[in-house]
């Protein structure tokens, strides 16, 4: 038993030795074509297994918001993402939407004709009505909770993807690919914005009729 300790001293070591703790670095030096590569690699490390599957009850608890805050807030996406539990694994997401409508509303797209997605692929569904959202983009942060987000309202025709739920027997929408701006309606205003979630109306008969021309 002896010499089998002393025949192997490095495996002991590592065996020994508690596991290490990254913490990722912002390296404007670092490649940015093994970036991706790098982050896909701590993943696997840290990871606590398979991801899980989308379900009707995420993309509710996770994608819908209701109207008692306002879209604008710098800090919205930072905070409401912490306090929806949005995470891959614990790792932040890069990219996230809030969508201020109603589920139903949003499965419903499901049932529309496909188009073409923001990377091209067809296989994205288009509301017909346009929605209000705020769209999040990472900042700063790795692992949450140190996730941190510039927020942006948007407003215009959501993408979605949409899969089947089997103990549901039916179809949900699952991710929330992009939401294609109106440049009118995103040129709102603080004030207009205001009188909007105090009205509790999705958008002033001014703004709607102008969206409809638009489309």
């Amino acid at each position: 038993m002896w010499t089998r300790i002393r025949a192997q001293p490095l495996l002991l070591l590592f065996l020994l030795l508690k596991p290490l703790q990254f913490q990722w670095i912002n390296d404007p030096q670092f490649p940015a074509d093994k970036l991706e590569e790098f982050e896909d690699y701590l993943e696997y490390l840290f990871g606590t297994g398979p991801t899980r599957p989308p379900t009707k009850e995420t993309f509710k608890n996770r994608v819908i918001v209701d109207q008692e805050r306002p879209l604008y807030d710098p800090d919205y996406c930072t905070e409401e993402i912490k306090m929806k539990n949005v995470h891959k694994k614990l790792l932040c997401v890069k990219e996230h939407f809030f969508l201020q409508t109603t589920y139903e509303d949003m499965q419903q797209i499901c049932l529309d004709m496909f188009v073409p997605c923001k990377n091209g692929v067809k296989r994205c569904h288009r509301s017909k009505q346009l929605v209000q959202g705020v769209h999040c983009v990472l900042q700063s942060g790795y692992r949450m909770p140190e996730c941190v987000y510039e927020s942006s309202y948007t407003a215009g025709n959501v993408l979605l993807t949409c899969e089947w739920q089997n103990d549901i027997d039916d179809l949900f929408p699952a991710n929330v690919n992009d939401i294609e701006k109106i440049p009118s309606i995103n040129l709102l205003s603080k004030r207009n914005l205001s009188y909007t979630h105090r009205s509790r109306r999705v958008f002033p008969k001014r703004l709607a009729g102008e969206a409809r021309t638009l489309s």
